[in-house]
Protein backbone atom coordinates (compact mmCIF):
# COMPACT_ATOMS: atom_id res chain seq x y z
CA UNK A 1 0.00 0.00 0.00
CA UNK A 2 1.34 3.75 -0.72
CA UNK A 3 0.29 6.02 2.15
CA UNK A 4 1.61 9.53 2.00
CA UNK A 5 1.92 10.90 5.30
CA UNK A 6 1.84 14.79 6.01
CA UNK A 7 3.47 16.15 8.97
CA UNK A 8 6.80 14.48 9.94
CA UNK A 9 6.20 15.91 14.02
CA UNK A 10 5.60 12.47 16.66
CA UNK A 11 3.03 11.43 14.96
CA UNK A 12 3.73 11.31 11.53
CA UNK A 13 7.49 10.02 11.99
CA UNK A 14 5.97 6.99 14.10
CA UNK A 15 3.46 6.73 11.77
CA UNK A 16 6.16 6.44 9.27
CA UNK A 17 8.33 3.82 11.02
CA UNK A 18 5.54 1.79 11.86
CA UNK A 19 4.23 1.83 8.19
CA UNK A 20 7.74 0.98 6.51
CA UNK A 21 8.05 -1.51 9.28
CA UNK A 22 4.93 -3.53 7.55
CA UNK A 23 6.16 -3.53 4.13
CA UNK A 24 4.40 -0.25 2.90
CA UNK A 25 5.88 2.29 0.73
CA UNK A 26 5.28 5.66 2.41
CA UNK A 27 6.48 9.25 1.12
CA UNK A 28 6.61 11.71 4.26
CA UNK A 29 6.30 15.50 4.20
CA UNK A 30 7.84 18.06 6.49
CA UNK A 31 7.94 21.71 6.18
CA UNK A 32 10.53 22.74 9.23
CA UNK A 33 14.20 21.79 7.89
CA UNK A 34 15.87 21.38 11.15
CA UNK A 35 12.81 17.90 11.35
CA UNK A 36 12.94 17.27 8.06
CA UNK A 37 16.69 16.93 8.17
CA UNK A 38 16.43 14.36 11.04
CA UNK A 39 13.90 12.95 9.07
CA UNK A 40 15.89 12.23 5.87
CA UNK A 41 18.95 10.84 8.14
CA UNK A 42 16.61 8.56 9.08
CA UNK A 43 14.61 7.66 6.29
CA UNK A 44 16.31 8.84 3.39
CA UNK A 45 14.75 9.80 -0.03
CA UNK A 46 10.97 9.56 1.03
CA UNK A 47 11.20 12.68 2.71
CA UNK A 48 10.08 15.67 0.94
CA UNK A 49 10.39 19.09 2.50
CA UNK A 50 7.92 22.00 2.35
CA UNK A 51 4.67 22.84 3.29
CA UNK A 52 2.21 19.95 2.53
CA UNK A 53 -0.67 22.90 2.17
CA UNK A 54 1.19 23.84 -1.07
CA UNK A 55 -0.05 21.52 -4.11
CA UNK A 56 3.16 21.06 -5.85
CA UNK A 57 4.73 20.35 -2.71
CA UNK A 58 1.82 17.54 -2.56
CA UNK A 59 2.47 16.87 -6.19
CA UNK A 60 6.44 16.52 -5.58
CA UNK A 61 5.38 13.98 -2.54
CA UNK A 62 3.48 11.81 -4.96
CA UNK A 63 0.34 12.35 -4.24
CA UNK A 64 -0.93 12.46 -8.44
CA UNK A 65 -0.23 8.53 -8.23
CA UNK A 66 -2.67 8.65 -6.32
CA UNK A 67 -1.56 7.40 -2.99
CA UNK A 68 -4.46 4.84 -1.86
CA UNK A 69 -4.27 6.41 2.05
CA UNK A 70 -3.53 10.10 3.50
CA UNK A 71 -2.73 11.02 6.55
CA UNK A 72 -2.82 14.65 7.50
CA UNK A 73 -0.83 14.74 10.71
CA UNK A 74 0.64 18.29 11.36
CA UNK A 75 0.60 20.20 14.41
CA UNK A 76 -2.69 22.45 12.75
CA UNK A 77 -5.77 21.29 12.40
CA UNK A 78 -6.35 24.03 9.52
CA UNK A 79 -3.34 22.97 7.55
CA UNK A 80 -4.65 18.91 8.09
CA UNK A 81 -8.47 20.07 6.56
CA UNK A 82 -7.18 21.38 3.61
CA UNK A 83 -4.63 18.79 3.11
CA UNK A 84 -7.49 16.23 3.42
CA UNK A 85 -9.36 18.29 1.09
CA UNK A 86 -6.58 19.20 -1.58
CA UNK A 87 -6.89 15.30 -1.40
CA UNK A 88 -10.00 14.07 -1.39
CA UNK A 89 -11.38 16.92 -4.00
CA UNK A 90 -8.23 17.59 -5.92
CA UNK A 91 -6.79 13.71 -6.61
CA UNK A 92 -9.33 11.22 -5.57
CA UNK A 93 -7.74 9.80 -2.51
CA UNK A 94 -10.34 7.51 -1.44
CA UNK A 95 -9.03 7.27 1.88
CA UNK A 96 -7.69 10.22 4.14
CA UNK A 97 -7.36 10.12 8.40
CA UNK A 98 -7.05 13.58 9.27
CA UNK A 99 -5.41 14.54 12.90
CA UNK A 100 -7.68 17.10 15.14
CA UNK A 101 -5.92 18.60 17.69
CA UNK A 102 -9.27 20.70 18.96
CA UNK A 103 -11.80 18.69 19.68
CA UNK A 104 -14.13 21.92 19.09
CA UNK A 105 -12.57 21.77 15.40
CA UNK A 106 -13.99 18.26 14.88
CA UNK A 107 -17.49 19.29 13.62
CA UNK A 108 -15.83 21.07 10.46
CA UNK A 109 -14.10 18.36 9.48
CA UNK A 110 -17.00 16.18 9.41
CA UNK A 111 -19.28 18.89 7.93
CA UNK A 112 -15.87 19.16 4.56
CA UNK A 113 -16.38 15.55 4.23
CA UNK A 114 -13.51 14.33 6.38
CA UNK A 115 -15.06 11.33 8.23
CA UNK A 116 -12.19 9.96 9.51
CA UNK A 117 -10.67 11.87 12.48
CA UNK A 118 -8.14 11.00 15.14
CA UNK A 119 -8.75 13.31 18.18
CA UNK A 120 -5.92 12.39 21.15
CA UNK A 121 -8.23 14.81 23.40
CA UNK A 122 -11.48 12.87 22.99
CA UNK A 123 -9.64 9.78 23.37
CA UNK A 124 -8.55 10.53 26.41
CA UNK A 125 -11.66 11.87 28.03
CA UNK A 126 -13.35 9.08 26.50
CA UNK A 127 -10.93 6.36 28.71
CA UNK A 128 -11.48 9.07 31.87
CA UNK A 129 -15.44 8.76 31.18
CA UNK A 130 -15.16 5.20 31.06
CA UNK A 131 -13.33 4.92 34.71
CA UNK A 132 -15.47 7.28 35.95
CA UNK A 133 -18.62 7.08 34.21
CA UNK A 134 -21.01 10.25 34.46
CA UNK A 135 -24.59 9.59 34.98
CA UNK A 136 -24.10 5.14 34.15
CA UNK A 137 -23.70 5.85 30.63
CA UNK A 138 -20.10 5.81 28.46
CA UNK A 139 -20.14 6.65 24.43
CA UNK A 140 -17.84 4.11 23.56
CA UNK A 141 -17.77 5.02 20.00
CA UNK A 142 -19.13 7.74 17.00
CA UNK A 143 -20.20 6.62 14.02
CA UNK A 144 -20.44 9.96 12.20
CA UNK A 145 -21.64 9.31 8.90
CA UNK A 146 -24.46 7.30 10.23
CA UNK A 147 -25.22 9.39 13.54
CA UNK A 148 -25.09 6.37 15.49
CA UNK A 149 -23.14 6.08 18.66
CA UNK A 150 -22.22 2.47 20.60
CA UNK A 151 -22.49 3.14 24.37
CA UNK A 152 -21.73 1.22 27.48
CA UNK A 153 -24.67 1.02 29.88
CA UNK A 154 -24.15 -0.08 33.46
CA UNK A 155 -27.13 -2.24 35.03
CA UNK A 156 -27.54 -1.26 39.05
CA UNK A 157 -30.03 -2.94 41.14
CA UNK A 158 -32.30 0.29 41.01
CA UNK A 159 -32.19 0.26 37.28
CA UNK A 160 -36.16 -0.36 36.16
CA UNK A 161 -34.70 -2.96 33.12
CA UNK A 162 -32.95 -4.71 36.04
CA UNK A 163 -34.70 -8.40 36.07
CA UNK A 164 -36.58 -7.80 32.54
CA UNK A 165 -36.23 -9.68 29.31
CA UNK A 166 -34.74 -7.42 26.47
CA UNK A 167 -37.67 -7.63 24.64
CA UNK A 168 -39.86 -6.09 27.41
CA UNK A 169 -37.67 -3.26 27.75
CA UNK A 170 -38.77 -0.34 25.47
CA UNK A 171 -35.77 1.37 23.89
CA UNK A 172 -35.79 4.50 21.41
CA UNK A 173 -36.81 3.57 18.00
CA UNK A 174 -33.78 2.65 15.72
CA UNK A 175 -31.82 1.63 19.18
CA UNK A 176 -30.64 -1.63 19.47
CA UNK A 177 -29.29 -3.75 22.67
CA UNK A 178 -25.83 -5.90 21.82
CA UNK A 179 -24.53 -7.75 23.89
CA UNK A 180 -24.40 -7.95 27.98
CA UNK A 181 -20.93 -8.84 29.83
CA UNK A 182 -21.44 -10.44 33.03
CA UNK A 183 -19.00 -12.57 35.29
CA UNK A 184 -16.30 -12.14 33.09
CA UNK A 185 -18.12 -13.11 30.18
CA UNK A 186 -19.71 -11.49 27.12
CA UNK A 187 -23.16 -12.72 26.01
CA UNK A 188 -24.91 -11.59 22.69
CA UNK A 189 -28.00 -10.14 23.40
CA UNK A 190 -32.23 -11.80 22.24
CA UNK A 191 -35.32 -11.14 23.48
CA UNK A 192 -35.21 -13.49 25.97
CA UNK A 193 -31.96 -12.67 27.61
CA UNK A 194 -32.85 -11.38 31.42
CA UNK A 195 -31.00 -8.00 32.17
CA UNK A 196 -29.29 -8.13 36.03
CA UNK A 197 -27.85 -5.78 38.05
CA UNK A 198 -24.04 -5.44 37.20
CA UNK A 199 -24.37 -6.22 33.20
CA UNK A 200 -22.82 -3.56 31.32
CA UNK A 201 -24.77 -3.44 28.28
CA UNK A 202 -23.40 -2.57 24.81
CA UNK A 203 -25.79 -0.59 22.90
CA UNK A 204 -26.33 1.00 19.72
CA UNK A 205 -28.49 4.17 19.34
CA UNK A 206 -28.82 7.44 17.26
CA UNK A 207 -26.82 9.79 19.04
CA UNK A 208 -30.25 12.24 19.44
CA UNK A 209 -31.59 9.12 21.79
CA UNK A 210 -29.10 8.18 24.31
CA UNK A 211 -30.75 10.13 26.65
CA UNK A 212 -33.77 8.33 26.24
CA UNK A 213 -31.85 5.02 26.10
CA UNK A 214 -30.46 5.83 29.47
CA UNK A 215 -33.66 6.87 30.81
CA UNK A 216 -35.22 3.24 29.61
CA UNK A 217 -32.47 1.40 31.35
CA UNK A 218 -31.38 3.27 34.38
CA UNK A 219 -34.51 5.10 35.17
CA UNK A 220 -34.52 8.87 35.78
CA UNK A 221 -31.52 10.19 37.79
Amino acid sequence: MYVLVAGGGKVGANSTRSLLEMGHEVSLIEQRPDRAALLEDEFGPIVTRGDATEIYVLEQAGIARPPELLLAVTGDDEDNLVISQIAKDGYRVDKAIARVNDPRNQAHFHLLGIQQTICATTSILGLVEHELPDHGLVRLLELQGEGLEIVEVQIVGSSPAAGSRVGGVKIPEGSRLISVFRHGRTELVDDKLVIRPGDQVLALVHRDSAADLRHALLGAG
